[in-house]
């Protein structure tokens, strides 16, 4: 029952990571079509969630270390 409840929740962190990625490509091909700068798509609400993803961890580790 354990390894099911583990299975579930990898489930969930996945398709949370899927839908995240599919809005932030949207938002890109909507700033690209329109001819906006590169960092427009980052400054979008999943673009933020993104670089937030992987600042906070390497922020962690410094803070630790």
């Amino acid at each position: 029952m354990p390894t099911l409840i583990e299975i579930l929740k990898a489930l969930s962190v996945l398709a949370g990571a899927a839908i995240l990625g599919n809005w932030f490509l949207s938002e890109l091909r909507n700033a690209r079509r329109r001819k906006l700068p590169w960092y427009t798509p980052y400054l979008s609400p999943p673009g933020l969630l993104m670089l937030a993803a992987c600042i906070l961890p390497l922020l962690y580790w410094l803070a630790v270390k």
